[in-house]
């Protein structure tokens, strides 16, 4: 057990359900009182989110058909890393290239988050794109329905304040972005 007095310990796991992307666990935990009881939580590989702008700047969308809340979702490239993935960035040009049909002349690391870890192990990296230009047909799972836009930065920022881009990982990206760039380089 960890000598931090709010850490729980897990006396048992078990992968209660399991499908293409995620799997929901299940742990049998003690907590610092000594309470036995349940915990479940989606557990699911790395992601990679890509803010990637064009050489004059504007920024490469997507709008995606999202089941789980029946509308069109405008964001920007996501998706998990692979076993075949060198690294993180070589997620990141995959998913850029698959998605959107662009590739980067130049990519570089933004920020690291853990979106929902009251509920998921989700880890998710984002990176900024620069000089993406179009080079190829998009490469889509058979369950992806994607259109590619271009949209100035400030036109997505907009979007989100009025509450028109709802995707949290497309709003992430766009606040940290707008942060960081504030802050200048010594960002971190």
């Amino acid at each position: 057990m960890s000598d931090d007095r709010l850490a729980w310990e897990t006396t048992e796991r078990r992968v209660a359900y399991s499908c293409p992307g995620f799997d929901v666990v299940n742990e049998s935990v003690q907590l610092p009182d000594g309470t036995e009881t349940e915990f479940d939580y989606l557990s699911e590989p790395p992601s990679v989110c890509v803010l990637p702008f064009t050489p004059d700047g504007d920024v490469v969308c997507i709008e995606e058909w999202r089941q789980a809340v029946s509308r069109i979702s405008r964001g920007l490239p996501v998706g998990g890393t692979e076993p075949e993935d060198d690294d993180l960035e070589a997620a990141a040009r995959r998913e850029l290239a698959e998605e959107t049909g662009y590739e980067a002349e130049s990519l570089e690391p933004l920020v690291t988050v853990e979106p929902a870890n009251g509920i998921a192990d989700a880890v998710l990296h984002f990176f900024v794109a620069r000089g993406c230009r179009p080079t190829a047909e998009q490469r889509l799972d058979h369950n992806e329905s994607i259109r590619v836009r271009t949209r100035s930065f400030d036109e997505l920022t907009d979007a989100v304040a009025d509450n028109e881009i709802r995707d949290g990982r497309t709003v992430l990206a766009l606040s940290y972005y707008r942060l960081f760039e504030e802050r200048g380089p010594d960002r971190k």
